[in-house]
């Protein structure tokens, strides 16, 4: 099967090469030397917009989590360095380490209704923070009420005079180099790849090992500490704070400015507030033509170009590759290379042990409607176990309530001898239990590798201080974690594909990828649900191979599927379920011909017109 290779989404290329890092630097530094006063100042006012909107970029545009309190971040840290520094005494520096961290500590408690609520509704919450926090600073004696807090003092630098704007700019560029540094950092491993794949897709991302609460507690906590960061630098530079600069205007021309520089791309969000900045500065007269400008240009990036002026070159890139009908960069499916056996005295070992599941007496009820009712059923290890039944017979709720999505009603679960019922999908996924979906659930905007190294990187989301700590550990599992990914996408036929936006290829490919990524957290426990939905004969052939083989190495399958030659040939044993209750239980021999499967699925009047078919005959 030939198909087009696409590139790689953008965000994910390549890092820069070392001589443009160069000549950026080098712009940077002689930038002073070609501005007036008034001009260095609003390069030093873009640094500090550029910070926050790099945070706001990692919480909406990385993490997928609507934030509109990025502001507020930015003021709680302002005013803190402010108020330790004149009414309490302490030295800049240490009130700024103080202000960082009520900065993480408030975005720590904005992130809590992101475990309960998505889409506006958490816009709506965080806006009401950040208005909140506006009527606090206009109205708190020790916040200077609407007159603010001025008299701070300026940063100490080993003898700099930092009141010189000049040499603050070099300040503020050295610590926003490194800002944005570990921001790339952050995206381009693991965790970015965690957060990615909870924005694209939440549920597949907790199938694979994502801890979703957690990592919606972090998108919030780093956005507030680039506004930390942002706070401190400004009172710094301005060394006078007033409510006016942390509005609800300001919070919406930074919102403009992550949407239209590209809120997937940290680079973009640099690009978008250094831009608007200056725009802004230009039409310093004219605020309402301003405001209606923005507001106009967001409108139409949304519309014509949601990724933002970062997301433009690839755009334009996939235009032309459409336009010239590129055949030569074409890539094709290698086959599935056999996963090696169990060794024998594995097999002995488990002949012993509790089944790999167990489902007793396991009800589910949507209010007045029963989906399952006190299905029980004993999967033994190493086994190839189908679950079939007419539409609406429950078979993917149970799937449901044994990998975590549903909690049950009633009855419990066992995984390997321990009781897992209600437990979240995460922590499932690290005992040792995989699963595909009906619908293909992969995620769209990563490369297929980055789909397989999210299920690959087992680590927990509590390690993160490493990246801050020992960012030499991150970097070391990355490359162990980029070849195991090699080496899967070999095994499964893949790795022409690997840079390759999932969405652009076939539907039998991707279900390939789908499995691929199901076996990259080393499962016990794989449920397939209906894996050959689309596929044609020969991809079912080749499902059955690779099903076969992962069976044979030790991992236990449990396969719902309508295509009944493919369960018949495949499977040991068969469950059928029917009104969510299971009818019938056995070899594929003794379901085919039970009187109650073949009422099930063909009425009674089917049933003394139609002889009962062989296994062999299904098969066939």
């Amino acid at each position: 099967m030939n198909v087009p290779r696409l590139p790689r989404p953008l965000g994910r290329r390549g890092t820069p090469r070392l001589g443009g890092l160069v000549a950026l630097a080098a712009a940077a530094w002689i930038l002073p030397y070609q501005l007036g006063g008034y001009a260095i100042h609003v390069v030093n006012v873009a640094l500090v917009f550029a910070l926050l909107a790099i945070g706001m970029g990692l919480a909406m545009g990385i993490a997928g989590q609507i934030n509109l309190a990025q502001v507020a971040f930015f003021g709680v840290s302002a005013y803190a360095t402010a108020i330790l520094t004149t009414h309490s005494g302490l030295s800049f520096w240490l009130a700024a380490a103080l202000a960082m961290v009520a900065a993480a500590l408030v975005g720590l408690l904005v992130g809590v209704p992101a475990l309960r609520m998505q889409s506006h509704y958490l816009g709506i919450v965080t806006l009401g923070l950040a208005l909140g926090f506006i009527n606090w600073t206009t109205n708190a004696e020790v916040a200077g009420g609407a007159e603010g807090i001025s008299g701070i003092p300026v940063p100490p630098m080993f003898g700099i005079d930092l009141s010189s704007e000049y040499l603050y700019y070099y300040l503020e560029v050295v610590v926003f180099g490194l800002a944005l540094a570990f921001g790339l950092f952050v995206v381009r491993t693991g965790l970015g790849r965690r957060l990615m794949a909870m924005r694209d897709d939440p549920l597949a991302a907790g199938a694979v090992g994502a801890e979703i609460p957690l990592l919606r507690m972090t998108a919030f906590m780093l956005s507030s500490l680039f506004g930390g960061i942002a706070g401190v630098l400004y009172v710094g530079l301005i060394r006078y704070i007033a409510p006016e600069t942390f509005n609800i205007a300001n919070m919406f021309l930074l919102l403009a400015m992550v949407v239209i520089g590209g809120r997937q791309s940290l680079v973009g969000c640099v690009v978008g507030a250094v831009g608007l900045t200056l725009i802004r500065e230009q039409l310093v007269d004219y605020p309402t033509y301003a405001q209606l400008g923005f507001g106009a240009v967001v409108v139409i990036m949304v519309v014509f170009a949601p990724t933002g002026l970062a997301g433009v070159p690839a755009r334009v890139r996939a235009a032309v590759d459409r336009r010239r009908g590129r055949a030569a960069d074409r890539a094709e499916l290698r086959p599935f290379q056999p996963y090696e056996a169990a060794a024998p005295a594995d097999a002995e070992a488990a002949a012993g042990a509790p089944p790999m599941l167990e489902v007793r007496a396991v009800s589910k009820r949507f209010r007045g409607l029963k989906a399952l009712d006190e299905v029980s059923l004993t999967v033994g290890r190493g086994e190839i176990r189908g679950i079939v039944g007419p539409n609406g017979s429950g078979k993917t709720t149970l799937f449901n309530v044994v990998s975590g999505f549903y909690k049950a009603s009633g009855g419990r679960v066992e995984l390997d001898g321990r009781a897992v019922s209600g437990a979240r999908p995460y922590r499932l996924s690290m005992l040792g239990l995989a699963r595909t979906f009906q619908n293909l659930r992969l995620f769209g905007e990563m490369s297929v590798k980055d789909n397989l190294l999210v299920a690959l990187d087992r680590s927990r989301t509590v390690a993160i201080w490493r990246y801050a700590l020992w960012p030499v550990g991150v970097l070391r599992q990355e490359r162990r974690l980029n070849e195991r990914a090699d080496a899967l996408l070999e095994r499964f036929g893949l790795t022409e594909f690997a840079g390759a936006a999932p969405g652009s290829l076939p539907y039998g490919i991707q279900r390939r990828i789908e499995i691929a990524r199901a076996m990259a957290g080393s499962p016990r426990l794989l449920l397939l649900d209906e894996p050959a939905a689309g596929l044609n004969g020969e991809e079912v052939r080749q499902l059955a191979e690779i099903v076969r083989s992962i069976r044979d190495s030790g991992v236990t399958v449990v396969l719902i599927e309508h295509n009944m030659g493919l369960v018949m040939s495949l499977c040991e044993r068969v469950t059928v379920l029917a009104g969510g209750t299971v009818i019938a239980e056995g070899t594929p021999d003794d379901v085919v011909g039970d009187p109650a499967v073949i009422e099930a699925y063909l009425g009674d009047s089917a049933m003394a017109e139609m002889p009962l078919p062989t296994t062999t005959e299904v098969s066939s």
